[in-house]
């Protein structure tokens, strides 16, 4: 594994790979959703073995389990591994109040990168920022967290602003090969001092980039998709970690070798590369990180991150057959819940909460027309 300063504010040093614990396994216990820590804990272990030593969790994923499961993980790893998590801003607690709470689900002493989160220029303005900025400091000053952070999905021009209130020593991101957007941000942040993760490198642990066929006529020798696209971020001299959503033992293996390879995509590679993603510029407006924030506030519950991945699948890759399959098991079987886009009535709840501002029903009309040949 390589690793590098994160910043040159925080001190530390972090791997080239880092664990998102956003997509762990679930199984269903009762008729509830719970973390599958049988599967998810030795996931985790193995990343932990083959040395990555940053592992991010917050307080909504897994239905609010993932940071039990993380805290269960750290037992045995916590002076070798740094903690990542985040406060979310519910409005029945204090960050404070949080705080303590998330402490006690990891079961630890302190959390050595704690992240306001998904925060934007509302901050800026907010009539409680003062207090924010105070309280976290209070508890840095306190030994609860070690550094303080803020994780990104605002427009890409404030992410400098949010930097120039002083206060912060990394930043979470997204960034991959079909949303570059945040790329003038990441090296505002990064001559500014700050570590720099970013997330969604690889889609979430699933196939994300180009075809191999397209890498292969672009002259840039890969195993996979997945592997280019990690090369790429990490190529990048801005991106300290690249965090991947890994649910999968093959997915831990293959990212954290190529995290651990000293040969970075050449200039003429990511040139390559650049000009197959403006041939290709338009797919991303389709663009979904499967963040699944959308999901919950559809009344319909439409699966709109599954539907969303058999378009790109579709579109991008060529997988037409199987991107057809994948769409018409959606609410099939307890392993692909929810409704298929002919449910959605055009309410708009989705759109108000997705990260990427993806114009998303008149996408899903889209994604209708292609998968059940309708308008």
């Amino acid at each position: 594994m390589r690793y590098t300063p994160f910043g040159t504010k925080s001190g530390v040093s972090i791997s080239r790979l880092g664990f998102g614990s956003m997509r762990l396994p679930m199984t269903e216990v009762e008729g509830k959703q719970v973390v599958d820590e049988d599967k998810a804990i030795p996931l985790i272990h193995r990343a932990f073995e083959l040395g990555v030593n940053y592992i991010d969790s917050a307080w909504f994923y897994c239905d609010h389990l993932s940071e039990y499961t993380v805290g269960k993980a750290l037992k045995g790893w916590r002076d070798r591994v740094y903690l990542s998590t985040k406060y979310p801003f519910e409005k029945d607690y204090t960050l404070r109040q949080l705080l303590e709470i998330q402490m006690t689900k990891l079961d630890v002493d302190y959390i050595d990168f704690y992240h306001l989160h998904g925060i934007g220029a509302w901050l800026l303005t907010s009539e409680r920022r003062d207090e924010y900025i105070r309280e976290l400091t209070q508890a840095k000053e306190e030994g609860l967290i070690r550094h303080i952070a803020f994780s990104f999905h605002d427009k890409p021009e404030v992410m400098p602003q949010l930097v120039d209130l002083g206060i912060f020593e990394s930043v979470l991101c997204q960034y991959n090969l079909l949303d570059r957007a945040n790329e003038p941000g990441m090296a505002y942040a990064k001559a500014h001092g700050l570590g720099v993760v970013v997330m969604g490198p690889v889609g979430g642990g699933r196939v994300a980039g180009m075809a191999p066929e397209t890498a292969k006529r672009l002259g840039i020798t890969v195993r996979s998709s997945a592997e280019l696209a990690l090369r790429f971020v990490l190529a990048n001299p801005n991106v300290d970690c690249a965090l991947s959503g890994m649910n999968a033992l093959e997915q831990v293996e293959e990212n954290a070798a190529t995290a651990s390879n000293t040969d970075p995509l050449s200039p003429d590679e990511v040139a390559g590369i650049n000009a197959a993603m403006e041939e290709n510029k338009r797919l991303a407006e389709l663009y979904c990180t499967g963040c699944n924030y959308c999901t919950p506030h559809c009344p319909q519950e439409i699966n709109i991150p599954t539907i969303f991945s058999a378009m790109n699948n579709d579109r991008i890759y060529g997988l037409h057959e199987f991107a057809h399959s994948q769409y018409h098991q959606i609410g099939t079987n307890q392993w692909v819940r929810g409704k298929k886009a002919d449910a959605c009535t055009e309410c708009g709840a989705c759109e108000e909460h997705c990260p990427q501002h993806i114009a998303i029903r008149e996408q899903l009309k889209e994604c209708r027309a292609v998968f059940e040949g309708e308008c």
